[in-house]
């Protein structure tokens, strides 16, 4: 009797082993291997996809992108109402500090530095979302290729929101605080472009997979599907588009999609409201 219970014991836990390696197999390697894709610009793939502030801590991961030269980007960001960030100076830095204390207007304040593939951001830009700097929504961009597949140069880059000033989880330092749906901002800037009438398609890629808990240098958390939407701009300032077309993701990544919404929806009823506070 006792052996035959021994026997049960170790088999019911050799069934547990292989269902966990089965899991483990299914959830960490094959299926994010069927949601990984770079049909429209495959060399992107292999890259990081995630910043690094410069004590080479993991920062904001890259969530989108744009496909032109660096005059279509400016003018593309000017269209939509996006101002360039003044680089950080003795005089920018009063004037942010200033901005946040007085509640005073600052619509191109500096954004700290951050690194992707070990070079800085090559540009940043920003909406105001309040009166003063503390609360912004802010992309930085870097160059990644010079010829993608539409043979035009790639930006990747990194959005989120600023929802406040506050004290680093970190180092303790005085910095600002991002709301963690990182998406909702991914897809404000992407309509904003399209807004404009300055996109002719608009199209996803990998970028670091589905993250329900991820953390910034600062230590704040955001969530991400995971994708990077690309928009690929006209050419030369002054044009237009009378459409955006969305082109689709393989079947694989919609079913992925569709998944993590729901999953969010269980998981994260009260998904930032206003984005949530520090």
């Amino acid at each position: 009797m006792l052996q035959a219970l021994r026997r049960d014991a170790r088999l019911a836990f050799a069934a547990i082993a292989v269902i966990a390696v089965l899991y483990g197999a299914l959830a960490y390697f094959l299926l994010p291997l069927t949601w990984r894709h770079y049909e429209h610009q495959r060399d992107l793939a292999g890259l990081s996809m995630v910043t690094k502030n410069g004590e080479g801590i993991p920062g904001d991961p890259i969530n989108v992108g744009a496909v032109g030269s660096k005059q279509d980007l400016f003018c593309a960001m000017a269209a939509a109402v996006w101002y360039p960030a003044d680089p950080i100076t003795l005089r920018s830095s009063i004037e942010i500090v200033g901005s946040v204390l007085l509640d005073r207007a600052y619509h191109d304040a500096p954004v700290s530095p951050l690194y992707f593939e070990g070079k800085r951001e090559n540009f940043a830009f920003e909406k105001p979302a309040g009166k003063s700097a503390d609360r912004r929504h802010h992309v930085r961009f870097w160059k990644v290729l010079d010829r993608g597949q539409e043979g035009r140069a790639v930006w990747l880059g990194s959005i989120t929101f600023d929802r406040g000033v506050g004290i680093s989880h970190r180092d303790g330092r005085i910095t600002h605080h991002i709301a963690p749906d990182i998406d909702a901002e991914r897809d404000l800037l992407t309509a904003d472009l399209a807004a404009a009438k300055v996109v002719t398609s608009i199209y996803e890629v990998t970028g670091i997979g589905p993250t329900l808990d991820g953390h910034n240098a600062e230590g704040d958390s955001y969530y991400t599907d995971g994708e990077i939407k690309i928009s690929v701009l006209v050419e030369g300032c002054g044009q237009h588009a009378a459409t955006a077309t969305v082109i689709a993701n393989p079947p694989m990544v919609d079913l992925k999609n569709l998944t993590w919404t729901a999953i969010t929806k269980v998981l994260l009823p009260a998904a930032d409201e206003d984005n949530a506070g520090p």
